[in-house]
């Protein structure tokens, strides 16, 4: 374990941004992480980068969480508690849980990122929302070096939202997260379009929790971007929840707006829909654009760097306001 200096970081964040970190350093251990904070304070932590845009270097030093390892805890006759550490690839921690018939993340296939990031953002697709299946969060505070265990109900977990995010953000780093998941009576939630339609091409009348994670994959495959092939962070922006008010005012305009309710005062409309219907899907701005298949993907085409980005995401959220009086809230976290 040592500090390297001058390290590019376009190996490290799904954009391929090629940001420099001035000191970078690699952990694989809670003993190392808690060493390393007894010497740093001022510091940036990295993990699978997926879910970040690096707009400019990096003068703090980087920590690179290689934390590995998934166990089971405690086990019922039908629910069991797994401990995964904040290492750990996303996707491939979802794929251990189908080969073990442990119900509760299918939905959440091909989200790309790493276990630690998962509940700062509450990732969720298909219906389903990683908060559903979270029983506790491991993190140490960055201060005092301590280890605290955060309960479900103290993580504050809202849309794309936690407490991580808001009052904790840059006090914590989270290290292990423990999910409540099922081993039988799956229950199980595919009544998303999408996944039905899936599930009704291969006449799956009952289906697995494997064939919802396949159908989601499939689903995924044809709709986003490979990050591996082209430098992206999957959805840039929230899906905007807006009054009732205004969704009867614009219905008015533009009447085949989707939207899906929230409460009796709220709506939620699609950010795709916005940005596509604004011109922006599938249009390129020198080496950033919108992915052509999804409007709500900001893409790398190969050497752009973070600041062209966030001023085409600065542009569309300029158009969006103006063409709909809506303001699109960014779901990646900017650094700047």
């Amino acid at each position: 374990m040592q500090i390297q200096h001058n390290i590019s970081l376009k190996n490290f964040n799904t954009f391929g941004i090629d940001a420099i970190a001035k000191q970078y350093i690699a952990v694989s251990s809670l003993a190392e992480l808690q060493k390393v904070l007894n010497e740093h304070k001022d510091v940036f932590v990295l993990s699978g980068g997926s879910n970040l845009l690096l707009v400019n270097d990096i003068d703090k030093l980087v920590i690179h969480l290689n934390l590995k390892g998934i166990s089971t805890e405690k086990s019922n006759n039908n629910q069991v508690l797994v401990a995964v550490s904040a290492g750990e690839n996303w996707h491939d921690f979802v794929l251990w849980c189908i080969d073990h018939n442990l119900g509760g993340l299918e939905n959440l296939s091909l989200i790309p990122g790493n276990v630690g990031t998962c509940p700062i953002q509450n990732i969720g697709a298909y219906g389903v929302e990683v908060k559903d299946t979270i029983d506790t969060v491991q993190a140490i505070e960055i201060e005092t070096g301590e280890v605290r265990t955060f309960k479900n109900s103290e993580c504050n977990f809202g849309y794309r939202n936690s407490v991580f995010k808001n009052s904790l953000k840059g006090k914590y780093i989270i290290t292990k997260v423990t999910f409540l998941l099922t081993k039988e009576s799956h229950q199980l939630n595919y009544s998303y379009g999408a996944i039905q339609t899936e599930l009704e091409a291969l006449n799956i009348t009952a289906p697995t929790i494997k064939n919802i994670s396949d159908a989601v994959i499939k689903i995924r495959n044809s709709k986003l971007p490979n990050p591996k092939e082209i430098g992206n962070s999957g959805s840039f922006f929230k899906n905007p929840i807006i009054s009732l008010e205004l969704f009867e005012k614009l219905k008015v305009i533009h009447p085949n707006m989707p939207s899906y309710p929230v409460n009796d005062h709220s709506v939620k409309i699609p950010a795709g829909w916005l940005i596509e219907q604004s011109g922006f899907k599938g249009k390129r701005f020198g080496q950033t654009g919108s992915h052509k298949n999804q409007a709500l993907v900001l893409v790398n085409y190969g050497k752009a760097t973070g600041l062209e980005i966030y001023a085409l995401a600065k542009k569309i959220q300029a158009t969006i306001f103006s063409n709909f009086e809506i303001a699109l809230e960014i779901e990646v976290n900017v650094i700047e």
